[in-house]
Protein backbone atom coordinates (compact mmCIF):
# COMPACT_ATOMS: atom_id res chain seq x y z
CA UNK A 1 0.00 0.00 0.00
CA UNK A 2 1.50 3.74 -1.08
CA UNK A 3 1.80 5.53 1.77
CA UNK A 4 0.19 9.04 1.66
CA UNK A 5 0.69 10.68 5.38
CA UNK A 6 4.45 10.69 5.78
CA UNK A 7 4.15 14.74 5.56
CA UNK A 8 0.46 15.02 6.17
CA UNK A 9 0.31 14.68 10.28
CA UNK A 10 -3.24 13.20 11.70
CA UNK A 11 -2.43 15.78 14.59
CA UNK A 12 -2.65 18.57 12.11
CA UNK A 13 -6.00 17.21 10.92
CA UNK A 14 -7.04 16.65 14.46
CA UNK A 15 -6.23 20.23 15.15
CA UNK A 16 -8.25 21.59 11.95
CA UNK A 17 -11.67 19.67 12.84
CA UNK A 18 -11.54 20.70 16.38
CA UNK A 19 -11.37 24.31 15.24
CA UNK A 20 -13.87 24.01 12.47
CA UNK A 21 -16.39 22.29 15.45
CA UNK A 22 -15.55 25.53 17.47
CA UNK A 23 -14.96 28.15 14.34
CA UNK A 24 -12.33 29.17 16.51
CA UNK A 25 -8.23 28.52 17.27
CA UNK A 26 -8.66 29.68 20.65
CA UNK A 27 -10.63 27.07 21.73
CA UNK A 28 -9.63 24.41 19.79
CA UNK A 29 -6.14 25.20 21.74
CA UNK A 30 -7.73 24.87 24.67
CA UNK A 31 -9.02 21.66 24.19
CA UNK A 32 -5.84 20.36 23.13
CA UNK A 33 -3.84 22.14 25.44
CA UNK A 34 -1.79 24.40 23.39
CA UNK A 35 -1.57 27.38 21.94
CA UNK A 36 -3.56 29.35 19.73
CA UNK A 37 -0.80 29.85 17.79
CA UNK A 38 0.76 26.29 17.45
CA UNK A 39 -3.14 26.02 16.31
CA UNK A 40 -2.62 28.34 13.77
CA UNK A 41 0.53 27.33 12.49
CA UNK A 42 -0.34 23.60 12.13
CA UNK A 43 -3.32 24.33 10.11
CA UNK A 44 -1.41 26.68 8.14
CA UNK A 45 1.30 24.08 7.46
CA UNK A 46 -2.00 21.71 6.34
CA UNK A 47 -3.50 24.46 3.85
CA UNK A 48 0.31 24.61 2.44
CA UNK A 49 0.71 20.54 1.63
CA UNK A 50 -3.10 20.81 0.05
CA UNK A 51 -2.90 23.34 -1.51
CA UNK A 52 -6.02 25.10 -0.67
CA UNK A 53 -7.36 27.32 2.01
CA UNK A 54 -9.58 25.49 4.64
CA UNK A 55 -10.61 28.79 6.72
CA UNK A 56 -10.88 32.42 5.90
CA UNK A 57 -9.70 34.40 8.45
CA UNK A 58 -10.47 37.69 10.21
CA UNK A 59 -9.48 39.57 13.06
CA UNK A 60 -12.34 38.41 15.00
CA UNK A 61 -13.53 34.99 13.44
CA UNK A 62 -12.65 32.15 11.39
CA UNK A 63 -14.77 30.21 9.39
CA UNK A 64 -14.80 27.31 6.64
CA UNK A 65 -14.12 27.67 2.99
CA UNK A 66 -16.28 25.38 0.87
CA UNK A 67 -13.05 23.01 0.45
CA UNK A 68 -12.32 23.11 3.85
CA UNK A 69 -16.47 22.31 4.92
CA UNK A 70 -15.89 19.26 2.47
CA UNK A 71 -12.43 18.13 3.59
CA UNK A 72 -13.57 18.61 7.53
CA UNK A 73 -17.04 16.36 6.63
CA UNK A 74 -14.55 13.50 5.47
CA UNK A 75 -12.12 14.07 8.08
CA UNK A 76 -14.55 14.29 10.35
CA UNK A 77 -15.69 10.28 10.09
CA UNK A 78 -12.28 9.54 9.21
CA UNK A 79 -11.07 10.30 12.35
CA UNK A 80 -13.95 9.02 14.52
CA UNK A 81 -13.17 5.72 12.66
CA UNK A 82 -9.86 5.57 13.84
CA UNK A 83 -10.62 6.54 17.23
CA UNK A 84 -13.28 3.21 17.44
CA UNK A 85 -10.69 0.95 15.93
CA UNK A 86 -8.16 2.25 18.55
CA UNK A 87 -10.88 1.40 21.02
CA UNK A 88 -11.74 -1.90 19.63
CA UNK A 89 -7.97 -3.63 19.93
CA UNK A 90 -7.63 -1.90 23.08
CA UNK A 91 -11.38 -3.42 24.34
CA UNK A 92 -12.84 -0.43 25.78
CA UNK A 93 -15.79 -1.49 23.02
CA UNK A 94 -16.38 -4.99 24.18
CA UNK A 95 -19.64 -3.35 25.47
CA UNK A 96 -21.59 -2.08 22.63
CA UNK A 97 -21.55 2.12 23.54
CA UNK A 98 -22.06 5.40 22.24
CA UNK A 99 -24.11 7.54 19.71
CA UNK A 100 -26.31 5.74 16.89
CA UNK A 101 -27.62 7.88 14.32
CA UNK A 102 -30.62 6.58 12.21
CA UNK A 103 -32.44 7.99 9.55
CA UNK A 104 -36.12 6.17 8.86
CA UNK A 105 -39.23 7.05 6.77
CA UNK A 106 -42.49 8.00 9.05
CA UNK A 107 -44.15 5.12 8.45
CA UNK A 108 -41.15 2.31 9.18
CA UNK A 109 -40.58 4.76 12.31
CA UNK A 110 -44.04 5.18 14.11
CA UNK A 111 -45.03 1.20 12.87
CA UNK A 112 -42.14 -1.46 12.66
CA UNK A 113 -38.27 0.87 14.47
CA UNK A 114 -39.37 3.09 17.16
CA UNK A 115 -41.64 0.24 19.32
CA UNK A 116 -38.83 -1.67 19.57
CA UNK A 117 -36.09 0.91 20.55
CA UNK A 118 -36.79 0.21 24.10
CA UNK A 119 -35.91 -3.68 24.20
CA UNK A 120 -33.12 -2.05 22.26
CA UNK A 121 -31.67 -0.01 24.82
CA UNK A 122 -32.49 -2.56 27.13
CA UNK A 123 -29.48 -4.86 25.53
CA UNK A 124 -27.51 -2.24 25.08
CA UNK A 125 -28.18 0.43 27.94
CA UNK A 126 -24.76 2.19 27.25
CA UNK A 127 -25.86 3.35 23.54
CA UNK A 128 -27.70 6.17 22.89
CA UNK A 129 -30.21 6.39 19.73
CA UNK A 130 -30.40 9.72 17.56
CA UNK A 131 -33.74 9.62 14.95
CA UNK A 132 -34.14 11.44 12.26
CA UNK A 133 -37.74 10.97 10.91
CA UNK A 134 -38.27 11.98 7.49
CA UNK A 135 -38.26 10.96 3.87
CA UNK A 136 -35.53 12.64 2.46
CA UNK A 137 -32.67 10.70 0.89
CA UNK A 138 -29.58 11.40 3.59
CA UNK A 139 -25.73 12.05 2.67
CA UNK A 140 -23.91 9.75 5.55
CA UNK A 141 -20.71 11.16 4.99
CA UNK A 142 -21.97 14.84 5.36
CA UNK A 143 -24.39 14.57 7.95
CA UNK A 144 -23.15 11.70 10.00
CA UNK A 145 -25.69 8.83 9.81
CA UNK A 146 -24.56 5.35 10.67
CA UNK A 147 -28.00 3.73 9.26
CA UNK A 148 -30.94 4.46 7.05
CA UNK A 149 -34.63 3.13 6.21
CA UNK A 150 -35.49 3.52 2.82
CA UNK A 151 -38.17 2.15 0.65
CA UNK A 152 -37.77 1.56 -2.71
CA UNK A 153 -33.74 2.25 -2.14
CA UNK A 154 -31.34 3.13 -5.43
CA UNK A 155 -28.71 1.27 -5.92
CA UNK A 156 -25.38 2.82 -4.46
CA UNK A 157 -22.33 1.12 -5.07
CA UNK A 158 -20.93 3.04 -1.50
CA UNK A 159 -23.69 1.17 0.33
CA UNK A 160 -24.25 -2.16 1.71
CA UNK A 161 -27.93 -3.06 1.24
CA UNK A 162 -30.17 -5.50 3.43
CA UNK A 163 -33.76 -6.23 2.59
CA UNK A 164 -35.95 -5.76 5.97
CA UNK A 165 -39.00 -6.84 4.42
CA UNK A 166 -41.24 -6.55 1.07
CA UNK A 167 -44.01 -4.20 2.46
CA UNK A 168 -47.33 -5.46 1.55
CA UNK A 169 -49.88 -3.09 -0.34
CA UNK A 170 -53.95 -2.99 0.07
CA UNK A 171 -56.73 -0.79 -0.47
CA UNK A 172 -58.82 0.95 2.56
CA UNK A 173 -61.72 2.28 3.26
CA UNK A 174 -63.75 3.27 6.20
CA UNK A 175 -66.95 1.87 6.94
CA UNK A 176 -68.89 5.47 6.32
CA UNK A 177 -67.16 6.09 2.98
CA UNK A 178 -68.23 2.66 1.37
CA UNK A 179 -71.55 2.77 2.88
CA UNK A 180 -72.25 6.08 0.35
CA UNK A 181 -69.91 5.51 -1.96
CA UNK A 182 -70.34 1.81 -2.44
CA UNK A 183 -67.72 -1.13 -3.18
CA UNK A 184 -64.81 -1.10 -6.10
CA UNK A 185 -65.59 -4.62 -7.28
CA UNK A 186 -62.60 -4.38 -10.40
CA UNK A 187 -60.27 -1.42 -11.30
CA UNK A 188 -61.94 -0.20 -13.87
CA UNK A 189 -64.69 1.07 -11.05
CA UNK A 190 -61.78 3.08 -9.12
CA UNK A 191 -62.19 6.10 -11.21
CA UNK A 192 -65.74 6.59 -10.30
CA UNK A 193 -64.48 7.22 -6.84
CA UNK A 194 -62.66 9.35 -4.30
CA UNK A 195 -58.75 7.82 -4.38
CA UNK A 196 -56.63 9.66 -2.25
CA UNK A 197 -53.22 10.06 -3.70
CA UNK A 198 -49.57 10.33 -2.18
CA UNK A 199 -47.17 12.83 -3.85
CA UNK A 200 -43.74 12.66 -3.81
CA UNK A 201 -42.44 15.81 -1.92
CA UNK A 202 -39.21 16.16 -4.04
CA UNK A 203 -41.17 16.53 -7.57
CA UNK A 204 -45.25 16.31 -6.47
CA UNK A 205 -44.99 13.02 -8.65
CA UNK A 206 -47.91 11.19 -7.70
CA UNK A 207 -47.02 7.33 -6.31
CA UNK A 208 -48.90 4.80 -8.91
CA UNK A 209 -51.28 2.11 -7.41
CA UNK A 210 -49.63 -1.29 -7.59
CA UNK A 211 -52.15 -3.84 -8.76
CA UNK A 212 -52.01 -7.84 -10.36
CA UNK A 213 -54.62 -8.86 -12.62
CA UNK A 214 -54.13 -12.30 -13.63
CA UNK A 215 -50.59 -12.35 -12.68
CA UNK A 216 -50.15 -9.61 -14.69
CA UNK A 217 -48.80 -5.97 -13.09
CA UNK A 218 -51.03 -2.73 -12.94
CA UNK A 219 -50.95 0.77 -11.77
CA UNK A 220 -53.32 3.16 -11.62
CA UNK A 221 -53.02 6.86 -10.51
CA UNK A 222 -56.11 9.05 -10.85
CA UNK A 223 -57.30 12.29 -10.23
CA UNK A 224 -58.23 13.09 -6.46
CA UNK A 225 -59.74 15.74 -4.46
CA UNK A 226 -56.82 14.62 -1.80
CA UNK A 227 -53.38 13.86 -2.10
CA UNK A 228 -50.79 14.46 0.91
CA UNK A 229 -46.97 14.29 0.20
CA UNK A 230 -44.49 13.78 2.85
CA UNK A 231 -45.99 11.56 5.16
CA UNK A 232 -48.32 8.31 3.98
CA UNK A 233 -49.96 8.55 6.96
CA UNK A 234 -51.86 11.51 6.45
CA UNK A 235 -53.60 9.56 3.58
CA UNK A 236 -54.39 6.67 6.47
CA UNK A 237 -55.86 9.28 8.35
CA UNK A 238 -57.63 10.94 5.66
CA UNK A 239 -58.81 7.09 4.76
CA UNK A 240 -60.03 6.20 8.57
CA UNK A 241 -61.81 9.71 8.44
CA UNK A 242 -64.16 8.76 5.57
CA UNK A 243 -62.40 10.72 2.61
CA UNK A 244 -62.02 8.06 0.46
CA UNK A 245 -59.82 4.89 -0.71
CA UNK A 246 -56.20 5.05 -0.10
CA UNK A 247 -53.85 2.68 -0.57
CA UNK A 248 -50.83 1.80 1.85
CA UNK A 249 -49.11 -0.87 3.45
CA UNK A 250 -50.71 -3.70 5.53
CA UNK A 251 -48.40 -3.43 8.59
CA UNK A 252 -49.65 0.22 8.86
CA UNK A 253 -53.39 -0.29 9.08
CA UNK A 254 -53.27 -4.24 10.85
CA UNK A 255 -55.21 -2.68 14.15
CA UNK A 256 -57.40 -0.49 12.14
CA UNK A 257 -58.64 -3.68 9.79
CA UNK A 258 -59.04 -5.96 12.86
CA UNK A 259 -61.28 -3.18 14.59
CA UNK A 260 -62.94 -2.68 11.68
CA UNK A 261 -62.67 1.49 11.30
CA UNK A 262 -61.01 0.37 7.82
CA UNK A 263 -62.11 -2.14 5.47
CA UNK A 264 -59.63 -3.72 2.77
CA UNK A 265 -61.32 -3.61 -0.83
CA UNK A 266 -60.27 -5.10 -4.17
CA UNK A 267 -58.46 -8.20 -2.26
CA UNK A 268 -58.84 -9.81 -5.94
CA UNK A 269 -56.02 -7.67 -7.48
CA UNK A 270 -53.58 -7.38 -4.03
CA UNK A 271 -50.64 -9.12 -3.63
CA UNK A 272 -48.26 -6.06 -4.95
CA UNK A 273 -45.40 -4.58 -2.14
CA UNK A 274 -42.52 -2.22 -2.06
CA UNK A 275 -39.42 -3.15 -0.55
CA UNK A 276 -37.93 -1.49 2.85
CA UNK A 277 -34.06 -1.49 2.74
CA UNK A 278 -31.80 -1.24 5.68
CA UNK A 279 -28.45 0.96 4.53
CA UNK A 280 -25.37 1.27 6.16
CA UNK A 281 -21.20 3.06 4.22
CA UNK A 282 -19.57 0.11 3.03
CA UNK A 283 -16.18 -0.08 5.15
CA UNK A 284 -13.93 -2.80 6.74
CA UNK A 285 -14.75 -1.42 10.42
CA UNK A 286 -17.95 -1.53 11.43
CA UNK A 287 -18.42 0.20 15.06
CA UNK A 288 -19.71 -2.39 18.07
CA UNK A 289 -22.98 -0.07 18.44
CA UNK A 290 -24.12 -0.76 14.66
CA UNK A 291 -23.63 -4.32 14.56
CA UNK A 292 -25.30 -4.50 17.36
CA UNK A 293 -27.94 -2.93 16.09
CA UNK A 294 -27.73 -4.82 12.53
CA UNK A 295 -28.15 -8.05 14.60
CA UNK A 296 -30.99 -6.69 16.93
CA UNK A 297 -33.29 -5.40 13.81
CA UNK A 298 -32.44 -8.45 11.28
CA UNK A 299 -33.61 -10.99 14.40
CA UNK A 300 -36.87 -8.36 14.52
CA UNK A 301 -36.91 -9.03 10.72
CA UNK A 302 -37.13 -12.84 11.16
CA UNK A 303 -39.88 -12.59 13.73
CA UNK A 304 -42.16 -10.10 11.28
CA UNK A 305 -41.53 -12.67 8.40
CA UNK A 306 -43.17 -15.36 10.94
CA UNK A 307 -46.46 -13.73 11.33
Amino acid sequence: MKRHFEDLQLGSIELFCLAAEASSFTAAAQTAGVTPAAVSRSISRLEERLGSRLFVRTTRSIRLTDSGRTFFEQCRQALTQLVEAQQEVMGAQAVPSGLLRISIPTTYAHHRLLPLLPRFRELYPQVTVDIHISNRNIDFVAEGYDLAIRVRAQPDSSLIARLLENGELVVVAAPSYLQRAGIPQTLEDLPGFECIQYELPSDGRRIPWLFQVDGTAQEFAGAAGYSCSDDVLGGVTLAKHGAGLFQTYKFIVERELADGSLVEVLKPFGGRSRPFTLLYPHGRYVPHRVRAFLDFLLACRDEWAGR
